[in-house]
């Protein structure tokens, strides 16, 4: 069930694609931009390239009735910045909620990234039980994409070290049009908690590192004074 996100007036509303600035509104990344005190961006340095990119995504695919409730999520991403494993483990999330429903020739996509990241990570000494199981329960729930990978074993993809990002960045990608062009009837609900699923995830293991300046939060008008 949606929920009712009801902003005030002088906070910039969530909108998709690029603004110019707050008063034509903003993305999930500019609103983090602004809250960080950097320039204003959708690639902003406070947060993992990642995990913008996948919050990019969700802002500009999900519906535009349902956009407003990714704001209380934008303070956390500010500071999420990590190492190649954390980029990973964002990448391996967004693979893990997206691979049970998204066509097939996404689901071959999905499969061979989401095993590759979790080799890469394995190969790091990085073990993520919970994300595992994740992984373990998408892969049973699309057993045709599994298949595919077994037989063409060209697709047995490794992410070389130093690659992590570029290679996250294509399987978010994946991941959130996966997702958006589901035949399915609760997408943008999959959409939400796929990124608030992989904010949780990096949270979980990551703490948030120190921005520039504190979090600010645009101030309400002055109100006029009460007349008698």
């Amino acid at each position: 069930m949606s929920e009712r996100i009801t902003a005030p007036d002088y906070l910039p509303r969530l909108g998709a694609g690029r603004h110019r600035s707050a008063r034509r509104g903003a993305c999930f990344m500019e609103f983090a931009s602004y809250l960080a005190g950097e320039r204003w961006s959708d690639h902003p340095a406070c947060t993992d390239p990642v995990l913008a990119a996948l919050a990019r995504a969700v802002n500009d695919l999900v519906g535009d009735h349902r956009r407003q409730e990714l704001l209380r999520d934008v303070p956390r991403v500010i500071g999420m910045r990590g190492s190649p494993a954390d980029t990973l483990r964002v990448a391996a999330s967004a693979a893990a909620s997206a691979l049970p429903v998204s066509s097939m020739h996404r689901q071959h996509a999905l499969a061979v990234g989401l095993r590759a990241a979790l080799a890469a990570l394995d190969a790091m000494g990085v073990h993520a039980p919970e994300l595992e199981a994740r992984a373990q329960l998408a892969f049973a729930a699309a057993p045709g994409a599994v298949a595919w990978v077994e037989r063409h074993t060209e697709f047995h993809a490794r992410i070389p070290t130093g690659r992590e990002e570029r290679a996250g960045l294509e399987i978010v990608r994946v991941a959130a049009c996966g997702i958006a062009e589901a035949c399915v009837w609760d997408a943008d609900d999959r959409l939400i908690d796929m990124l608030r699923t992989a904010i949780a995830d990096f949270e979980a293991v990551h703490p948030r590192v120190e921005v520039r300046q504190p979090i600010r939060m645009p101030a309400a008008p002055a109100s006029s004074p009460a007349t008698a």
